[in-house]
């Protein structure tokens, strides 16, 4: 009988080795009630016994349990949130997409534990002829809901505000680090959005891939960046500038690799526990990068989130992954990717973990989940061996839960 048998109000998975989400426990119950986990035993008693007639049990032994896993930074589109889900990504947060797409999204997300959740900045803050319209091709006449100067910045904000926008996304860059010159947000307007949002109750997060851009951004007042810089090595001033900020940075790291040229995607693409899972389309993405021309590396990027965490700056795990405009990546997979990146940061690998569960959670404000403890979401993750010692065991996926409910892994047709 399975764990979402509707006769079992629950399950309870037993004497596995959990990761709360910033804790380590080497043996431990952990009891799901409904849509929620009821309670955590970290050293469980060998002579508990549980109501098979209540729970459904499951032997954890050997395996890891952790919270469902975050990406911080992507772009869904078609079946994107049920690949996500496939690789124990149990939520989504979407940083630039048009309403229509957005409603739809948030409707069966909603509805169904197949597909990972979904928080989303709608459109995102940007300029006539900025990014990301030149980097998918877009015309002038063609595009988005731009700003044109700070006098409309606020009402662009709450346009979005009345799409349901949960958070406010501005796009500064001015194409230095991609080789590419594009208009992009002043920092007056950018801070004008940047209060909006504030005023608002929301978060505002910033693209921004340069050293110049990003120092625009935090004198505009963001909350978070969503790249890392990448196009020269990181200063002690911008390092500085960033911590005193008291921002969190999302690197996207396998984009980041991508956009400079590197085949960032291609370990996970053709890895054993990923490819069958891996529909076709999505695997030749994964193994495609970027011929930008740029002056930028991902060791500029690795070095500078290196340097970042180092300061104390909080690190989130995210990749970018989306199948229009941003090659190299895939929903889901890509993420067990950035957490490899991430340790070669410098990041052990429970701090990898926490960046994709606590302190997503902590740093976009979804208090509902991103831990294993009493009255959170239980959106889990059970892997075989241990991944905060070997982070590439993250891929090795025993199950995945959704609002407590196990999820059937289909293979990709």
């Amino acid at each position: 009988m399975s764990a979402s048998d509707p006769t079992r109000s629950g399950f309870v998975v037993t004497n596995v080795r959990l990761f709360d989400g910033e804790e380590t426990a080497d043996r431990a119950d952990v009891v799901v009630e409904g849509e929620r986990i009821a309670a955590v035993v970290p050293r469980p008693d060998a002579t508990l016994r549980y109501d098979s007639d209540r729970y459904a049990v499951i032997d954890g032994t050997g395996a890891t349990l952790m919270p469902g896993l975050i990406d911080s930074h992507t772009h869904p589109t078609g079946d994107a949130l049920a690949l996500a889900i496939l690789f124990g990504v149990t939520t989504e947060m979407d940083m630039f997409t048009v309403p229509e797409r957005l409603g739809d999204q948030r409707v069966l997300a909603a509805e169904r534990n197949d597909m990972a959740d979904i928080r989303s900045a709608s459109t995102g803050a940007t300029v006539l002829g900025g990014h990301p319209s030149m980097l998918i091709g877009l015309s002038f006449r063609e595009q988005f809901p731009v700003i044109e100067g700070p006098a409309d910045a606020a009402r662009f904000v709450r346009d979005r505000v009345a799409e349901g926008a949960d958070f406010i996304k501005l796009l500064i860059d001015d194409g230095t680090a991609m080789g590419h010159p594009s208009p992009t947000l002043t920092e007056e307007a950018a801070r004008v959005v940047v209060t909006e949002a504030h005023a608002h109750g929301l978060l505002a997060v910033a693209h921004a891939t340069s050293v110049r851009n990003t120092l625009t951004a935090v004198r505009a007042g963001v909350d978070g960046l969503v790249h890392v810089f990448m196009d020269q090595p990181p200063s002690e001033e911008v390092v500085r500038t960033v911590k005193e900020a008291g921002v969190f940075v999302i690197p996207t790291l396998v984009t980041m690799g991508s956009m400079a040229g590197e085949l960032t995607g291609r370990a996970v693409a053709d890895d054993v526990r990923a490819r069958r899972f891996i529909p076709e389309s999505w695997h030749q993405n994964l193994c495609t990068c970027w011929q930008l021309g740029s002056p930028s590396s991902l060791e500029n990027a690795k070095l500078a989130t290196r340097a970042l965490h180092r300061a104390g700056v909080t690190i989130v795990a995210g990749t970018d992954a989306a199948d229009v405009g941003v090659l190299g990546t895939a929903h889901g997979v890509s993420l067990h990717q950035e957490l490899s990146l991430l340790v070669d940061c410098g990041l052990t690998p429970a701090e990898a973990l926490t960046a994709a569960t606590s302190s997503a959670a902590t740093s976009f404000r979804l208090p509902d989940r991103g831990y294993i403890a009493p009255g959170r979401q239980a959106d889990l993750l059970m892997v075989d061996g241990d991944p905060t010692v070997n982070i590439t065991d993250s891929l090795s996926i025993r199950a995945v839960w959704r609002r407590g409910q196990r999820l059937h892994r289909v293979l990709a047709p």
